[in-house]
């Protein structure tokens, strides 16, 4: 097998041809391990962990499949796991859903609850309802995430919408210009930004979503610390120019910056340019925000 001629980058951090040739190497001589296995294994030799401790074994598997699409290496197949199936909460696509009926104006369902998903049930519910409702449907974000689902009290408790952070982009070009980043401060500061990368609002009720969205950034700084031991300084979003005018983000402070080429984070090739153009926005989480991103200073 022949080893990668030149660093790769993957989820913010750079691996060298040793680096490459290491994770070749470990895949080659384990062969009897799963993938979960290998990539635990490779996240050890190499460090890859989080500024908590915890090995970044989610994104190493990540990291593994894609050197496996560029031919460097060849992953035993995966195993079949058989799971006690949950009862879905939701009616299917296209049926009557429990939402349906509410109407108004936000203030006749309040208070409006936020619950951080954490137990097997809760994900699969967040799962289901951003896969069947949400246009860009569910997928495994990259990196680190943290996911919402948020309900109204009155005139019962139940789920109204699901909020997902995740790690941020690695390049933007009108944020990174905005921040006023060079390559070398992004790679250290990045980390620092969070993505929201699914937001969505099930029932028509009138300013739900400002108000879903102010509820759970009032929480998500907290959450983020301690769950990854890294403080958010600033959050990101990208909204799709021809679906939305990203209203409830604009009532709520955010700053729009412009507008991306249209690639995705894993469009290597620039074979998606121009294909999904989105509208950059972001949002402060604490006042001196550039500072801190440019110069690393934090209190």
């Amino acid at each position: 097998m022949n080893a990668a001629k030149e660093e790769q980058r993957f989820c913010g951090r750079g691996f060298t041809e040793a680096e490459l040739r290491l994770i070749q190497e470990v895949i080659e001589t384990c062969g009897g391990l799963s993938r979960t296995e290998l990539s635990h294994t490779v996240c050890e030799l190499l460090g890859w962990k989080r500024a908590a401790g915890r090995l970044k074994a989610r994104e190493c598997m990540d990291l593994l499949e894609v050197l496996e699409d560029q031919g460097l290496l060849k992953l035993p197949k995966k195993r079949e796991t058989r799971r006690k199936k949950i009862a879905r909460k939701i009616a299917p696509a296209g049926g009557t859903q429990p939402w349906t009926h509410l109407t108004g104006s936000v203030e006749r369902f309040a208070p409006v609850e936020v619950d951080l998903v954490e137990g097997r049930e809760q994900r699969v519910l967040f799962q289901d309802l951003i896969r069947q409702y949400h246009y860009l449907g569910y997928a495994m974000p990259y990196g680190a995430r943290l996911q919402y689902l948020v309900y109204v009290s009155q005139p019962n408790r139940q789920v109204v919408g699901c909020v997902q952070f995740s790690s941020p982009a690695w390049r933007i070009k009108v944020r990174d210009q905005w921040i006023g980043w060079d390559d070398v401060t992004r790679g250290k500061q990045l980390q620092h930004i969070v993505n929201n990368s699914r937001f969505l609002v099930l029932p028509k009720i009138a300013n739900l979503a400002s108000k879903l969205l102010s509820c759970v950034l009032h929480r998500l700084r907290s959450d983020w610390r301690a769950q990854y031991a890294v403080d958010p300084w600033m959050l990101e979003t990208l909204v799709d120019r021809d679906r939305f005018h990203g209203g409830c983000y604009r009532a709520s402070n955010w700053i729009a910056l412009g507008e991306t080429s249209g690639r995705g984070r894993m469009d290597r090739a620039h074979a998606r340019h121009g294909a999904s153009v989105k509208t950059v926005m972001v949002y402060p989480l604490v006042r001196d925000a550039l500072e801190r991103l440019t110069q690393g200073q934090g209190g």
